[in-house]
């Protein structure tokens, strides 16, 4: 049996007390998570920046000619997981969206930038994540 079958059993046995089912779980979330592994080196990305506090890579189904994700290298699930602290990470994922926007010749003519929060909201993965789009006109609204 893997490392990750026992982390799941055991956070899935009913006698556990529920903040250590809750610890369990991030731990096992953060060690399965392919965007984590993929900040770490432990995945390959068609890598284009990567600093202290985010990685962006290329989407590998994009919705656009330039279709680019930048991530945080921390582990965090959602929008709805930020604390106050993580003002200046989440400032930095937008500068460095923008930086790559004019990299990739897209300030001119213009860009969009998304964040999915929830399974409403189309987050599919569960690490935070700012997809930089464009390279073609964008219709509005999405969908």
């Amino acid at each position: 049996m893997g490392r990750s079958s026992r982390l799941r059993r055991l956070v899935d046995a009913s006698p556990i007390r529920p903040l250590v089912a809750a610890v369990l779980r991030k731990v096992w979330n953060m060690s399965e998570c392919i965007f984590c592994k993929i900040a770490a080196g432990r995945l390959p990305a068609r890598i284009l920046y990567q600093d202290d506090l985010v990685t962006a890579f290329h989407d590998l189904h994009p919705a656009a000619p330039v279709h680019i994700l930048v991530i945080p290298n921390r582990h965090i699930a959602s929008v709805n997981d930020l604390d106050p602290g993580d003002e200046a990470l989440v400032g930095r994922m937008f500068t460095a969206a923008r930086r790559l926007a004019q990299e990739m010749g897209l300030h001119e003519n213009g860009y969009r930038l998304i964040v999915n929060t929830g399974p409403h909201g189309g987050q599919t993965v569960l690490h935070l994540h700012l997809h930089l789009i464009g390279g073609q006109p964008m219709k509005y609204p999405m969908g």
